[in-house]
């Protein structure tokens, strides 16, 4: 569902852009909105959630796709915890739907999927493992590592129940907006993927904006 929002990026507390390939990590308090913007069209963001109290309390798909009955994401989505506890709520986007099925690259994957060459090229688990060890201060690990949004990724369900990965169709200047339910803390890979057409086969930046109301 397309829905727009009414803040304004002048009057955003915190701005910050995120280079292709590149990691985020920070904390968003209850009440605060995030909105991750797609600078240059058909790029994904592969996003985990934590709550910053007890990272044991995570985004789960399971939970969120069978609380909402759909396996896309889009405006008026929820996304639950493994504890069946909100964490967000999307309430803009004008993307129109996110991916929870497709789960994130990693240098093993990249073998199996595409040539053993591959497995040296860098992948958005390699960013996440990065992130929790050059950031211990949110107390994450490897077994954090868990389910993931692909925001701004298309990858339709065909009609025998398989995944494919297609063209983005996200737009330069789409964005997704996310209001905390408590705190949690972000931690997102811009994802490096040049071998499907998830970022169009060139990886670009997206910038992250945080409004406190």
């Amino acid at each position: 569902m397309i829905k727009e929002s009414h803040r304004q990026p002048e009057q955003a507390s915190f701005r910050e852009v995120v280079a292709a390939g590149d990691y985020f990590i920070h904390t968003v308090k209850k009440g605060q909105t995030v909105r991750l913007l797609d600078l240059q069209g058909n790029q994904a963001a592969d996003t985990l959630f934590y709550s910053a109290a007890d990272p044991a309390e995570r985004y789960s798909a399971m939970d969120t796709i069978r609380e909402q009955g759909n396996v896309y994401l889009t405006a008026g989505s929820v996304l639950m915890s493994n504890r069946i506890n909100p964490l967000l709520e999307i309430v803009a986007d004008t993307c129109g739907r996110h991916d929870t099925l497709g789960g994130a690259c990693a240098t093993e994957s990249n073998t199996v999927r595409y040539d053993l060459e591959k497995r040296c090229m860098h992948a958005c688990r390699d960013s996440w493992m990065l992130a929790v060890n050059q950031h211990p201060e949110f107390d994450l690990g490897k077994r954090d590592i868990t389910h993931n949004i692909n925001f701004f990724m298309n990858v339709p369900v065909t009609a025998d129940g398989g995944l494919t990965f297609e063209d983005g169709i996200s737009a330069p200047g789409k964005y997704v907006e996310l209001t905390a339910c408590m705190d949690v803390v972000m931690l997102i890979s811009n994802c490096p993927q040049l071998n499907n057409p998830c970022n169009g086969y060139n990886p670009t930046p997206i910038e992250v904006l945080i409004w406190n109301h």
